[in-house]
């Protein structure tokens, strides 16, 4: 079989590899977060476990059940007006001078469709060699477009451009269509185009 005719497996399976990591890695991280929280609180909760049988797995329990209402605790003032200030505070401060914190952010925001913001819209873009598929990250003040070019078919990496508004055309297209046919190796491409001619 010619290496033409593996690129549609290959496509599907670095596809479905990188979907995989997208749920496994973060629940992966959350566990070992919440076994950390919980045996930074066993010093805390164990005179209270004393008082409980030896049978019982006390301390895990009680740590766990705190972990687990602070996190309420947290939800619940993070939905306040005050919360969601402090909440952005920290995040331009801390989290976002994390390499890749904003993208990967932006990114689970737009599979979940939680983003209706215009950052992360399908795009095609202009070269020199012609039409590519990308995505407008942002809009800058003097009317530049940065874009993101992702490679084939890995949608995750690729190269940042800032380039003219009138070589980016933007797309009306959901933003997984877009990721499908760069991970397809730009099967389904017409699409996009029929989409910029609308336009």
């Amino acid at each position: 079989m010619t290496p033409e005719g593996n690129r549609p497996s290959h496509g599907f399976f670095t596809g479905a590899l990188i979907s995989g990591l997208l749920i496994v890695v973060p629940f992966y991280l959350a566990v070992l977060l919440l076994l950390k929280a919980m045996q930074s609180l066993v010093g805390v909760v164990r005179p209270i476990a004393a008082l409980l049988p030896e049978w019982i797995p006390a301390e895990d329990l009680l740590s766990l059940l705190l972990v687990l209402v602070l996190c309420f605790l947290v939800g619940v003032a993070v939905r306040t007006r005050v919360g969601q200030a402090a909440r952005e505070r920290i995040e331009k401060s801390l989290f976002q001078r994390i390499p890749g914190y904003a993208v990967f952010r932006g990114l689970a925001q737009q599979l979940s469709g939680q983003n209706r913001e215009s950052a992360w819209q399908p795009a095609l873009v202009e070269t020199g060699d012609g039409l590519v598929p990308g995505f407008i990250i942002e809009e800058l003040d003097d009317g530049l477009l940065t874009v993101f070019v992702p490679s084939v078919p890995t949608p995750f990496a690729g190269a940042v451009l800032v380039l003219a508004r009138e070589r980016v055309h933007a797309l009306d297209v959901p933003f997984t269509s877009a990721i499908q046919v760069i991970s397809k190796w730009g099967s389904g491409a017409k699409a996009l185009v029929a989409a910029m001619k609308k336009e």
